[in-house]
């Protein structure tokens, strides 16, 4: 394979081990932590206390019982992993046990609180009341008559006229007011965990879910019109795409349209080149594409969970070819896709042979200069305890850090936390044992049950009922190309970042000493998104209260990945801005966000101008690799992994 036949610079900060690339996956093994990934911390506890008291038991009895050998131990430790991963294969991932102890919880609490019941029985009375008055309007008024209920802002399921015309109204209205019961009955409940109730409140919302109105021929009108309307050919078009993606899914192939954006190709097609290369990552360097650029080079450190080419999709999109176009010279890590070979990597082993081997090799190519460091997602948190740690061991390798859509604080992570307590981190924990990594479709699977009206029940309308496909988009495509991740690695970022918040609190370790993130020293640019699930921007907004530096904070439009892809020119987009240098008092989210302006377009130009305020005089651009010092370039970008699936 040519990223396993690459050549990599000896760079001094990393063995060469890690840092040279072998021909061979056999030989790549070794140079990783090939350590057993650590059971958990109440786990091992368990097992301790079983082992000593078992001891103890020997003891007092004279030696007539003995402690069970490690065979025994070990193979029951290997039925129940396997009976888990088993099991998880039929749960998408989620556990049973987790689920039962919320909805136990939630039961016994209210069984033990009849006010509560009482006051659900009178809500349920109400409402059964308003439903009927709306009924009675309905019937008298073929229009004017009020809604009882309005959906929420975000819910679009029943915006259309023909949802306000008898019997469909009275359909959708007399949903949302089950819904809305049901919401106070999973919340309130006296002495129900925080955890647990909002897990009972998103299982009520999914189940809820599959019985809207809007999912069923017959209570559909939109659904009905467009039936008359085409003589039924919606159902025949709609079975052709059924049919269509059932294939696609069974084969392991892309979703229809995406075989139009091909990396290197239609996308990811901004020039430059594959400099350095090992078995985790590929670092490309961009062609300049004017006369002089700024000295301090821009190093990308994209989250592994996702391919790089978000960042770099059709040209009028690209944020690395604007970024280059600025006068900027651009370096990007495109992560390797892992797979079962993979399963010992940690956390560590991406920030030493990602950022820090990535780092060295842009310094071997442009010495005695900083770099503008910018993360996305959990890159940029990885990026930051690299930056961390290296400002706190004096090195300062950077001269500002961007954060887009990365949290440092995880204790509010947003609907992500419902899967993150010791019982679920043990169970996914078991089912990634089996195989060696999270496989690409059981995250898929978990983010669209996040919002699974948009992602889940309105495509199958559109598309199955309706006989409308919506046409494959770049960024469509990009999402449709998934990756997956280590076993190992995926555990211990989501024990000690998600479940422990080792981070925030000063816990997370990097060789063997804490980081906290008020080692950081140089500027911080900081990027929320309005209606991001994944970083709630409340989150990402925490860097004005963990850092000791100036934060320039940006709250934008759009999601996760439209609200970072948000190119200048493209229609609905505005943003808010604001700096708090590093001895301002703190302001609460909310109240930044209330009195902070908005701002129409884009907000790349405010980065880029960010950028240049922070860089120096402008200077002929670098060569392209550095043969003379064994970084010669390999390839043309986008590389070799970004075709890994």
């Amino acid at each position: 394979m040519a990223a396993e036949a690459g050549r990599a610079a000896p760079l001094k900060p990393l063995e060469a081990a890690e840092a040279a690339p072998s021909p061979s996956p056999a030989s790549l093994r070794p140079k990783v932590s090939q350590a057993k990934a650590p059971l958990s911390e109440a786990r091992a506890k368990a097992v301790r206390a079983a082992v000593a008291a078992r001891t103890e038991s020997a003891e007092a009895d004279g030696g007539l019982y003995e402690r069970d050998s490690y065979s025994a131990t070990a193979m029951a430790e290997v039925l129940d992993r396997a009976t888990h991963a088993t099991l998880a294969k039929l749960t998408m991932g989620l556990s049973p046990a987790s689920l039962t102890g919320a909805y136990l919880d939630w039961l016994t609490h209210l069984a033990a609180a009849p006010g509560k019941r009482l006051q659900l029985a009178e809500k349920a009375a109400r409402k059964a009341m308003k439903l009927q008055r709306f009924a009675m309007r309905c019937a008298l008024m073929q229009n004017g008559h009020v809604p009882c209920i309005d959906p929420l802002p975000q819910d679009q399921r029943f915006n259309g006229d023909a949802w306000q015309k008898w019997p469909y109204n009275l359909f959708y209205q007399s949903h949302l007011l089950m819904q809305q019961w049901w919401t106070v009955a999973t919340t309130g409940v006296p002495g129900v965990s925080a955890q647990h109730e909002r897990m009972l409140e998103f299982t009520a919302r999914q189940i809820l879910d599959v019985f809207s109105p809007s999912n069923f021929i017959w209570t559909n009108p939109e659904i009905l019109q467009a039936t008359a309307r085409q003589s039924g050919m919606n159902f025949v078009r709609g079975w052709h795409y059924f049919v269509e993606d059932m294939e696609r899914t069974l084969g392991g192939q892309p979703p229809p349209g995406a075989e139009k954006f091909r990396p290197g190709r239609e996308v990811a097609i901004t020039p430059g080149k594959v400099v350095y290369r090992n078995r985790l990552m590929e670092l490309i360097q961009y062609a300049p594409s004017t006369g002089s650029v700024y000295p301090e080079p821009i190093l990308i450190v994209p989250a592994w969970i996702m391919k790089y080419y978000i960042l770099d999709l059709s040209p009028q999109n690209s944020m690395i070819k604007y970024l280059v176009d600025q006068g900027f010279t651009v370096f990007a890590i495109s992560w390797k896709n892992p797979d079962p070979s993979d399963r010992d990597v940690g956390f560590d082993d991406y920030r030493r042979m990602g950022v820090m081997a990535a780092l060295d090799a842009v310094r071997t190519i442009m010495p005695e200069t900083k770099v503008h460091g910018a993360g996305y997602c959990l890159g940029g948190t990885l990026l930051a305890i690299a930056a961390a740690a290296a400002d706190r061991n004096g090195t300062a390798p950077f001269e500002t850090l961007t954060f887009l859509a990365s949290q440092i604080d995880f204790k509010e992570p947003g609907e992500l936390q419902l899967f993150i307590n010791e019982s679920q981190l043990s169970f996914l924990e078991d089912m990634m044992w089996e195989q060696g990594f999270l496989d690409a479709g059981q995250m898929t699977g978990a983010f669209q049950m996040l919002r699974s009206n948009d992602l889940v029940w309105s495509r199958i309308m559109h598309e199955y009922l309706m006989g409308e496909r919506a046409p494959m988009i770049d960024l469509m495509a990009w999402n449709a190309d998934s990756t997956r991740m280590p076993y190992r690695m995926h555990s211990e970022y989501l024990r000690r970042l998600y479940l422990n918040n080792d981070l925030a609190e000063g816990r997370f370790k990097v060789d063997g000493r804490p980081v906290l993130i008020s080692d950081i020293r140089e500027p911080v640019f900081a990027v929320g998104t309005v209606k991001d699930h994944v970083a709630p921007w409340r989150s990402v907004y925490k860097w004005n209260a963990l850092s000791d530096t100036d934060v320039t904070f940006v709250l934008t439009a759009g999601g996760h990945n439209a609200g970072i892809v948000s190119e200048p020119g493209r229609r609905n987009r505005s943003y808010q801005v604001g700096t708090r240098a590093e001895h301002d008092f703190f302001i609460d989210a909310d109240s930044w966000a209330a009195r902070t302006p908005v701002k129409e377009g884009s907000w790349w130009p405010e980065w880029a101008q960010w950028l240049k305020r922070l860089s120096g005089d402008l200077t002929p651009p670098p060569p392209m690799g550095a043969a003379e010092r064994d970084l010669p370039p390999l390839e043309d970008a986008p590389g070799t992994y970004i075709h890994m699936r």
